[in-house]
Protein backbone atom coordinates (compact mmCIF):
# COMPACT_ATOMS: atom_id res chain seq x y z
CA UNK A 1 0.00 0.00 0.00
CA UNK A 2 1.20 3.53 -0.81
CA UNK A 3 1.96 6.23 1.37
CA UNK A 4 1.31 9.82 1.22
CA UNK A 5 3.35 12.70 3.12
CA UNK A 6 0.83 15.08 5.55
CA UNK A 7 1.56 17.60 7.84
CA UNK A 8 0.00 17.75 11.01
CA UNK A 9 -0.17 19.99 14.50
CA UNK A 10 0.56 18.37 17.26
CA UNK A 11 0.01 19.70 20.95
CA UNK A 12 3.49 20.13 22.30
CA UNK A 13 2.70 17.41 25.11
CA UNK A 14 1.68 14.89 22.33
CA UNK A 15 4.66 15.16 20.35
CA UNK A 16 6.77 14.93 23.46
CA UNK A 17 4.99 11.77 24.41
CA UNK A 18 5.78 10.22 20.28
CA UNK A 19 8.95 10.97 20.74
CA UNK A 20 9.56 9.55 24.08
CA UNK A 21 7.86 6.11 22.72
CA UNK A 22 10.56 6.64 19.85
CA UNK A 23 13.33 7.06 22.64
CA UNK A 24 12.80 3.97 24.47
CA UNK A 25 12.62 2.21 21.20
CA UNK A 26 8.95 1.54 20.75
CA UNK A 27 8.72 2.75 17.23
CA UNK A 28 11.91 3.57 14.79
CA UNK A 29 10.39 7.23 13.67
CA UNK A 30 7.03 9.48 14.91
CA UNK A 31 5.32 8.77 11.32
CA UNK A 32 5.48 4.86 12.20
CA UNK A 33 4.52 5.80 16.02
CA UNK A 34 1.47 7.91 14.61
CA UNK A 35 0.31 5.58 12.11
CA UNK A 36 0.40 3.07 14.64
CA UNK A 37 -1.71 5.31 17.03
CA UNK A 38 -4.28 5.66 14.53
CA UNK A 39 -4.44 2.39 13.37
CA UNK A 40 -4.96 1.49 17.03
CA UNK A 41 -7.76 4.58 16.83
CA UNK A 42 -9.28 3.45 14.16
CA UNK A 43 -10.09 -0.11 15.25
CA UNK A 44 -11.43 0.20 18.42
CA UNK A 45 -13.74 2.81 16.41
CA UNK A 46 -14.82 -0.44 14.01
CA UNK A 47 -15.56 -2.16 17.16
CA UNK A 48 -17.63 0.26 18.53
CA UNK A 49 -19.67 0.59 16.24
CA UNK A 50 -20.32 -2.99 15.77
CA UNK A 51 -20.98 -3.24 19.60
CA UNK A 52 -23.80 -0.79 19.39
CA UNK A 53 -25.04 -1.93 16.03
CA UNK A 54 -25.35 -5.22 18.20
CA UNK A 55 -26.67 -3.80 21.04
CA UNK A 56 -29.72 -2.48 18.69
CA UNK A 57 -30.70 -5.69 17.93
CA UNK A 58 -33.92 -7.30 19.47
CA UNK A 59 -32.48 -10.63 20.38
CA UNK A 60 -35.97 -12.62 20.97
CA UNK A 61 -37.08 -11.31 17.51
CA UNK A 62 -33.54 -12.50 16.05
CA UNK A 63 -34.24 -15.84 17.85
CA UNK A 64 -37.68 -16.35 16.34
CA UNK A 65 -36.21 -15.23 12.91
CA UNK A 66 -33.59 -18.11 13.44
CA UNK A 67 -36.26 -20.63 14.66
CA UNK A 68 -38.64 -19.59 11.70
CA UNK A 69 -35.67 -20.67 9.36
CA UNK A 70 -34.89 -23.98 10.61
CA UNK A 71 -38.14 -24.95 10.44
CA UNK A 72 -38.67 -24.03 7.37
CA UNK A 73 -35.84 -25.45 5.72
CA UNK A 74 -34.22 -29.05 6.30
CA UNK A 75 -31.20 -29.86 7.12
CA UNK A 76 -29.21 -31.72 3.89
CA UNK A 77 -28.54 -34.99 4.09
Amino acid sequence: MGAAKVAITLEERLLQMVDRWVKEGRYPNRSQAIQAALREKAERWRRTRLADALAKLDVKAERHLADERLVAESWPE
